[in-house]
């Protein structure tokens, strides 16, 4: 249904195209007038008629999008307007978020690194019992480390969630605080010397970490880690040799950003973001021109919506461009009804052509 949308949908440049035409009519008849009364022979006004009918102009444009959105539905994507793919070919940044975007998103607790005396089962069943109820990625995939290892979940009697940075439970009347450095210190708790090495030593690796604290001080940090996507690289290069600029933004700590960053070859990264400050990001980038943000759909939505994306259509041009010569030649008598004719719908039939090459043409990966 949304491909079909998309297609009924009009671009700019259709609407365009379609503005024109009616113009382009009431033009034809009174150039075909004229020729008819300074040369005295009606052939060649008729000749006008059969040439400058806007056929190819008006077709032009609707056909090369609807070829567009249905290559790209073939390759899995959905293009939600032609107004929208129009834009696209005006982007010169692209950024990119990082989970399930540069990466699939795929998360797994990799390491478990309890203090103060607890045993990695207790900090395990401690942590998912208190991100049982939270719908974050970090959350669900803890919770599912605790399933696979046939953990019995504890009670949680509260629970707060604070967007992008961590939460609060109560678990058998301790309060336990869990989340990043910054949701912590906000709490008043900070990681001592030991928790401090581990979380560096963490953040050179890539990896996610989740410090889970009572009021005390720091239990112990969870870290998950995610799979870059394999083709990441070779995409990031070739946007780079289109003279697209890419941008890393996400809530991720500068040094796992860093990381997932050098392995791509993204060179502008902007780390610790929560949603709103990826919005002003975008917000600030559009300043310098078209941008494209792609992320997850779900935690970027009102960034997504924020930015801007599309394509230019350049192919009316030569229908245009081959009316006008015709018509011409229509008016120097080189041209008659028949060979108008001719000329006319070979324009018609290349524009047709040359959307149904985009149609089926082979693209990589």
């Amino acid at each position: 249904r949304m491909v079909e949308d998309a297609e009924k949908n009009q671009a700019p440049a259709q609407r365009i195209a379609d503005k024109w035409a009616s113009w382009l009519v009431p033009v034809a008849l009174i150039i075909a007038i004229a020729a008819w009364f300074v040369t005295g022979d009606i052939v060649r006004g008729v000749t006008v008629m059969v040439v400058f009918c806007p056929c190819a102009l008006v077709l032009a444009t609707p056909t090369a999008i609807m070829a567009a959105i249905g290559q790209a539905t073939k390759q899995g994507v959905i293009i939600k307007s032609g107004a929208a793919l129009e834009k696209m070919g005006k982007v010169d940044t692209i950024a990119f978020d990082k989970t399930r975007t540069l990466t699939y998103g795929k998360l797994a607790v990799s390491d478990i690194i309890p203090f103060r005396g607890l045993s990695e089962p207790e900090l395990l069943t401690l942590t998912a019992s208190a991100e049982a109820r939270s719908e974050h990625p970090l959350s669900k995939a803890i919770v599912e480390r605790a399933k696979a290892d046939d953990l019995s979940l504890r009670k949680t009697e509260s629970f707060r969630m604070s967007a992008g940075k961590g939460i609060t439970a109560s678990i058998d009347g301790q309060n336990y605080c869990l989340g990043n450095e910054k949701y912590l210190a906000e709490n008043g708790i900070a990681p001592d010397a030991a928790s401090a090495a581990a979380l560096e030593a963490l953040r050179s690796e890539g990896k996610a970490s989740v410090i889970v604290a009572d009021t005390a001080g720091v239990l112990g940090i969870l870290a998950l880690s995610d799979v870059l996507r394999s083709e990441a690289k070779d995409m990031i290069r070739e946007l780079s040799s289109m003279g697209v600029q890419t941008i890393l933004l996400t809530g991720d700590n500068a040094k796992a950003a860093d990381y997932f960053a050098a392995q791509t070859g993204i060179t502008e990264i902007r780390a610790e973001l929560l949603p709103e400050d990826k919005v002003r990001s975008i917000e600030e980038l559009r300043k310098a021109g078209g941008i494209c943000m792609i992320g997850d759909g779900v935690n970027d939505a009102p960034v997504l919506k924020t930015a801007d994306v599309g394509v230019a259509m350049g192919a009316i041009t030569l229908s245009m461009c081959i009316n006008f010569v015709a018509v011409t030649l229509s008016v120097l008598g080189v041209l008659t009804p028949t060979t108008g004719a001719l000329v006319h719908n070979a324009g018609f039939c290349f524009v047709v052509l040359l959307a149904a090459l985009f149609y089926d043409r082979k693209y990589k990966g």
